[in-house]
């Protein structure tokens, strides 16, 4: 279990296990998530469960139902293309954003991160280490385009593409020269180039979507 964070609250990091959890498949679609359950698992009490598990449903990585329970939300291939028009729409926006907006000192982060995402490949990551990467990279974009707003309907979409990922992980070819597009990306943030960012984001959702499609 990952450690909380000083800087979390109990209902914070429920969520921050959980939301993971959900994302990669381990609680499986349909699964129940009882709070007493998780609220020994995680040593946190009930309370900051029920809210981790509201935020969740907002998140429509749970559902709940009246007298049945909370589950975990299914995986429907058929929200794809939904989910991927939405991202080919605000993710070059963010990553524009980004190169337009973001300090000095947030492009520096941005050029040495490229620089650990070139380092981590190298190591040949097992398929799911690329899949967190992957979400750690976008995750790091989202953030440098300075709107909370944005930022939180990116993390949404991103989620639910990623759940969808995790749902044929096993049968994709290895997707380290996929995750590998994210250097130069990175780099022209970076740069403060906002043409080549938004394109090169445009280009890497719409290849994501096609990569999966190929195994469907």
């Amino acid at each position: 279990m990952p450690p909380r964070q000083d800087d979390e609250t109990f209902a914070d990091y429920a969520y921050r296990v959980l939301c993971d959890e959900l994302i990669v498949l381990d609680i499986k679609p349909g699964e129940p998530l009882n709070d007493d359950v998780i609220s020994r698992r995680l040593g946190v009490g009930r309370t900051p469960i029920r809210e981790a598990m509201k935020r969740l449903e907002g998140d429509h990585l749970v559902v709940a139902y009246p007298r049945r329970g909370t589950f975990a939300s299914g995986v429907d291939i058929t929200d794809m293309a939904e989910i991927s028009e939405i991202r080919q729409l605000l993710e070059p926006a963010a990553a524009a954003r980004a190169a337009r907006v973001a300090s000095p000192r947030v492009k520096q982060e941005l050029k040495e991160f490229a620089l650990e995402v070139d380092q981590l490949l190298a190591g040949r990551l097992a398929q799911r280490d690329l899949m967190r990467l992957d979400m750690r990279v976008h995750r790091t974009i989202y953030r440098a385009a300075g709107s909370r707003h944005l930022e939180d309907v990116l993390i949404r979409y991103d989620n639910l593409a990623t759940r969808i990922w995790s749902l044929v992980l096993e049968k994709l070819p290895p997707v380290s020269e996929h995750i590998a597009q994210h250097i130069e990306l990175l780099e022209c943030i970076a740069d403060g180039d906002v043409e080549a960012s938004a394109r090169l984001t445009a280009k890497h959702v719409s290849e994501f979507e096609n990569l999966i499609r190929a195994v469907l």
